[in-house]
């Protein structure tokens, strides 16, 4: 992998590389752009095949935070952690511990949180070592576990998908199509059961669909069928790239609104499904409830409020449709113009305070 190389074509800051042999800790640490603030996205902990796979992830995630915090209007830029390792074995307390020590060096450039494989319990570990940590437990002040709050901001953009797909905004009786059923999708399909829509569910962990099945009824398919599933809606919640080559002839959902980061394998199949008709809600948009909890922190965390802005998304949701439609561009594109606009007016305006002679300008820094 000519790492530069990828650097340099999505202008990515710096990439931190963490190694500590006694606990067993590999990190890789991405931050994309900070022209917004410091860059703030969880730390994801996942069993890679290769070590260029996991700095893929790492990039990609990174960079899908900057346009996510952006477009949801936060003042952060973005950054990911992903830990090599697998969750559910490789943890222990020192991993954790050597982690936070390197945030903590990064002198509040990089503020992390939970994340795919991660939890609120780790979170807290790595707080004793660094200030640059959120989504730690209430017990510190924090806003605790974001998945609620992921799950709330993907139910309400699937509700603003679903109007511009059929008209109405309404849930109720629609098949919806759930790929993996963690934490958030698990909220996700609450949210649905009770408004009466009718779950599809999948999981590469049986626990985890058995968990799924004490909560609502839903109908369960094995991993490999969930794309072809008869539905309205097909909602990604595990890994991301599942819009692709071979998936796409498959679809037979109107509309794709789910949790999963990255969705899209490559840009070209947002314009695939574009062709084909289909309501995509971008991810990093539909997305945006648990960084926007976790912000939320910064003023002093208020539920209430936090949520309230979560809710937002449905609006968000909807503006990227209008966008699509008026310029006739994939809702991809849409929401990409509108990250960028805010990124690229914020790079402005500090070129020409500089050019004007203020050379003393310094950017706040917010601690976790």
């Amino acid at each position: 992998m000519k790492l530069f190389e990828s650097m340099e074509q999505y202008d990515y800051e710096e990439v931190v590389f963490c190694q500590d042999k006694q606990s067993g800790l590999r990190a890789i640490i991405a931050i994309h752009d900070t022209t917004l603030g410091p860059a703030l996205g969880g730390t994801r902990m996942w069993t890679y095949a290769t070590e260029e796979d996991a700095i893929e992830d790492a990039l990609r995630l990174a960079k899908g935070m900057t346009y996510k915090n952006a477009v949801a209007g936060l003042n952060f830029g973005g950054g990911k952690t992903v830990i090599m390792g697998d969750p559910r074995k490789d943890k222990n307390e020192a991993m954790f511990r050597a982690f936070g020590r390197y945030i903590q060096g990064l002198n509040g450039r990089y503020i992390t949180a939970e994340d795919v494989g991660t939890t609120v319990s780790d979170m807290d570990i790595v707080y004793q070592e660094t200030d640059y940590v959120a989504g730690i437990s209430p017990t510190f002040g924090s806003s605790g576990n974001p998945s609620p709050a992921t799950a709330f901001g993907i139910y309400q953009g699937m509700k603003a998908a679903a109007k511009e797909a059929f008209g109405s905004d309404s849930l109720e009786g629609k098949v919806v199509a759930v790929q993996g059923v963690g934490n958030v999708a698990l909220n996700l399909c609450k949210h649905l059961h009770q408004e009466g829509a009718r779950l599809v569910i999948t999981d590469i962990h049986k626990e985890a669909v058995n968990r799924a099945l004490e909560l609502f009824p839903a109908k369960v398919v094995d991993p490999s069928e969930i794309i072809g599933v008869d539905c309205d809606i097909y909602s990604p919640c595990a890994l991301g790239a599942t819009i692709n080559d071979e998936s796409i002839p498959l679809l037979k959902a109107k509309v794709i609104a789910g949790s999963a980061n990255n969705q899209l394998k490559e840009a070209r199949h947002g314009d695939a499904i574009h062709e084909l008709g289909i309501f995509y809600a971008p991810d990093y948009v539909i997305n945006a409830g648990g960084v926007i909890n976790i912000a939320d922190e910064f003023n002093g965390y208020n539920a209430e409020r936090a949520m309230s802005k979560v809710g937002d998304i449905y609006h968000s949701i909807s503006r990227v449709f209008a966008i699509s439609k008026r310029d006739g561009v994939p809702t991809y594109v849409a929401a990409d113009h509108l990250a960028l606009e805010r990124i690229e007016a914020l790079r402005y305006s500090r070129k020409q305070f500089l050019q004007n002679g203020n050379h003393t300008f310094s950017k706040r820094r917010t601690h976790a």
